[in-house]
């Protein structure tokens, strides 16, 4: 079977047919050495980093960054980024091998606040590619998180939930002279835009103060503070010429909640 009298795009076709049957591409890998890379990119499109341990099984089973099947994972899940952080740099570089991930979440829940503005740092424009973005429960300052954010050139989609006023208290810029470089080909964000249980005032500033605008199609905000309200004015005017739909509530300390939903 190493040199099958078939055509490598019939071969490649057949493989891509499997390509939600994990145990069928598993013994796809033992036919041939020819067939693995491309069972590999089905069999790693989408790698999830839940816990310590898994993160530790991957590093022994793959030793060697460079010829690990990260370059194949599309979706990168990380639920553990303080281990990720350690183990990058004890590798060094180990991370960046996921380098064409397209959909990247990172999520800290559990986390504590301590020196937690290093965390995001090994995964800061680790692809070029990467379309939508979500961050959920990382303590960080607003100021580290944007420029997180913006290190993604091609983003569209962002959610950034439950990074809390706590987590992100501190001085970061947003009410006193810029201190912050604006990138020098910021993503135009033609997605969808997520903001829940945050510090919200910072990431909208930010936002609207891009070079080129923003483009979302999609709005969902939740806030705490009332005078955020003329932030969210200024997100919705600047994408009225894209929006298709809206969810936007405030719900103020001692106030009813309002609501607003269109489509």
């Amino acid at each position: 079977m190493s040199n099958p009298n078939l055509p490598a795009e019939l071969l490649d076709h057949i493989i891509d047919y499997l390509h939600d049957t994990e145990d069928e591409l598993m013994n796809c890998c033992l036919v041939s050495k020819s067939w693995i890379p491309r069972t590999r990119k089905h069999l790693f499109a989408d790698v999830w980093f839940s816990a310590d341990e898994f993160l530790e099984l991957w590093k022994e089973t793959f030793p060697d960054p460079s010829t690990s099947p990260a370059r194949y994972a599309k979706t990168l899940t990380i639920n553990c980024p303080h281990a990720v952080m350690a183990a990058d740099a004890e590798v060094g570089g180990w991370i960046r091998g996921f380098s064409h991930i397209v959909n990247l979440e990172v999520g800290g829940q559990g986390m504590q606040d301590d020196n937690s503005d290093v965390f995001l740092i090994p995964l800061q424009g680790l692809s070029r590619v990467v379309k939508s973005l979500n961050i959920d429960h990382i303590p960080i300052r607003s100021s580290r998180i944007l420029d997180f954010i913006l290190s993604f050139p091609l983003l569209e989609d962002l959610a950034v939930t439950n990074c809390n006023d706590a987590a992100i208290n501190g001085d970061d810029g947003s009410n006193g002279p810029p201190t912050i470089i604006q990138p020098s080909n910021p993503p135009t964000f033609t997605g969808s835009l997520t903001l829940m249980r945050i510090e919200l005032a910072p990431i909208a500033r930010r936002l609207l103060s891009l070079q080129g605008g923003i483009h979302f199609r999609k709005f969902t905000l939740k806030w705490d503070h009332g005078e955020d309200n003329s932030l969210i004015t200024a997100l919705v005017e600047g994408c009225s010429h894209t929006l298709e739909s809206i969810d936007i509530g405030c719900n103020p300390l001692g106030a009813p909640p309002r609501h607003l939903r269109l489509y």
